[in-house]
């Protein structure tokens, strides 16, 4: 009985801080991104010959798209600020580059693996379910909103 205590124990303890790893992964994948964007759209003409060459259709304009997704969407993953909505777009634009670009080259499972982008993608995935964690500006956002509305729902009409 007391090892099982001693488990509880220590699974509630991971539980409190799974804001650690949030937080970490939200700062090293969301500043990749955001350097990566900001790489992009400093250089939209050279990124829409890239996707041109891959096949990608209106590369100037899904050059752009793509950077400035990676510049918006890693800035706010950062500040942890609508993380959620923010990794979707973000999740998408990993699941484009390996489907149309990466996957090509791909001749099985481990050079699969062995991939950036089906990481990434997987970190937003994991971002968008389990949130950005007790140090963002979500969570400072969501108790300002639910202090306000509990004191409104209180107050007589």
């Amino acid at each position: 009985m007391i090892w099982a205590a001693r488990i509880d124990d220590a699974l509630l303890c991971l539980t409190r801080a799974q804001w650690v790893p949030q937080l970490l992964v939200r700062l090293f994948v969301g500043y990749f991104f955001l350097e990566t964007g900001w790489g992009k759209i400093h250089n939209l003409a050279g990124m829409a010959e890239r996707f041109a060459d891959w096949g990608i259709p209106a590369p100037a304009f899904n050059a752009a798209l793509s950077g400035w997704t990676e510049f918006l969407g890693g800035l706010l993953v950062v500040l942890g600020l609508f993380t959620r909505p923010a990794c979707i777009p973000l999740f998408i634009n990993m699941a484009v580059a390996t489907l149309a670009v990466k996957l090509e080259k791909v001749s099985g499972l481990d050079d699969f693996v062995e991939l950036d982008e089906p990481l990434y993608a997987l970190s937003f995935l994991w971002l968008f379910f389990s949130g950005p964690g007790l140090i963002s500006l979500d969570n400072l956002l969501e108790k300002v909103l639910r202090k306000k509305y509990q004191a409104e729902s209180r107050s007589p009409a």
